[in-house]
């Protein structure tokens, strides 16, 4: 086969609960947390020409070209998904040139693990369209070289992540739900969330294991009741609007609300549809975000 061209799907993340258990001597932070893939997703087509394997002991030879409709959005070798390509291709002796056009609708900078699931899409593309037949645990194995995120993208819908959040146990699926997210108008470094976080100094800690539970005896209340993260402390500082909206979202229906990862992004979890609607146009004439999705857990 000469060229094949595939579409993905690249599912964006919320964090139900986020812990920072301390900072470790690599300058990585050991976490513990409850991750969640909901129904907002980037899409890659993958547009492969000249599949080959390369010649036993040669160097790979390929051509990596990224499209996107987001300016702002790197597309040389900088971008993760021309990482995984390069990765993968360099690990498992391959040739070929590679269009990628890639659709973003997971903000930018948003916690939400945006750069981190394309991604994993990557890793897994070329697994599919070059017949590597790479295992998850293999694909996982290569993905936590690229960033903490790739494996629990890989994995996806509910899972417990510990280390530095490569450590995956699959979890009971969240309960049905409507998920309500919004990003504020800014854009959040990870690496600088991380850098002020002084986990000695935090006076509350996210109940996991309780919220484990009530996954395991299907209880969307004892999960809701379990939702926190230790990084609001730092983010919500540089971000006033973080707490705008949660507020704004529990007034409206929402059973809890809290930011997603290192933020600013914040999402809250409702029972019903109409009520997370109701406050999505509240929200929004509030004009506290640039970015507003009524989803659902995935």
């Amino acid at each position: 086969m000469d060229s094949i061209t595939k579409t993905y799907k690249a599912y964006a993340k919320v964090n139900l609960a986020l812990d920072v258990l301390r900072k470790r001597p690599d300058g990585y932070h050991d976490v513990k947390m409850v991750m969640q893939n909901i129904d907002i997703y980037d899409e890659l087509e993958f547009t492969v020409t000249d599949i080959k394997k390369a010649v036993a002991h040669a160097k790979p030879c390929y051509n990596i070209m990224i499209e996107t409709n987001k300016l702002e959005l790197p597309t040389d070798e900088s971008n993760l998904i021309h990482k995984a390509i390069r990765l993968m291709f360099d690990e498992y002796n391959i040739c070929g040139d590679v269009l990628v056009k890639l659709t973003k609708n997971i903000p930018i900078e948003a916690g939400m693990a945006g750069g981190s699931t394309d991604c994993a899409a990557a890793l897994k593309a070329v697994n599919d369209i070059f017949e590597i037949h790479a295992s998850l645990e293999e694909l996982m194995r290569l993905g936590k070289r690229l960033g903490a995120d790739v494996p629990f993208c890989l994995l996806g819908k509910t899972a417990l992540a510990e280390g530095i959040g490569e450590i995956l146990t699959e979890v009971q699926e969240l309960p049905s739900c409507t998920v309500l997210v919004v990003k504020p108008p800014v854009g959040i470094s990870t690496g600088m969330i991380y850098g002020n976080m002084n986990c000695d100094e935090l006076k509350s800690r996210p109940d996991i294991d309780g919220m484990l539970e009530g996954l395991r005896k299907h209880d969307l209340g004892i999960v809701v009741s379990k939702m926190e993260n230790v990084m609001e402390t730092v983010t919500a500082r540089l971000c006033p609007d973080i707490e705008d909206i949660k507020n704004a979202m529990k007034e409206k229906g929402a059973l809890n609300a809290i930011m997603s990862g290192s933020g600013p992004t914040v999402f809250g979890i409702f029972d019903d549809s109409e009520k997370a609607w109701e406050a999505a146009d509240y929200i929004g004439e509030l004009d506290l975000a640039t970015d507003i999705f009524v989803t659902k857990p995935v």
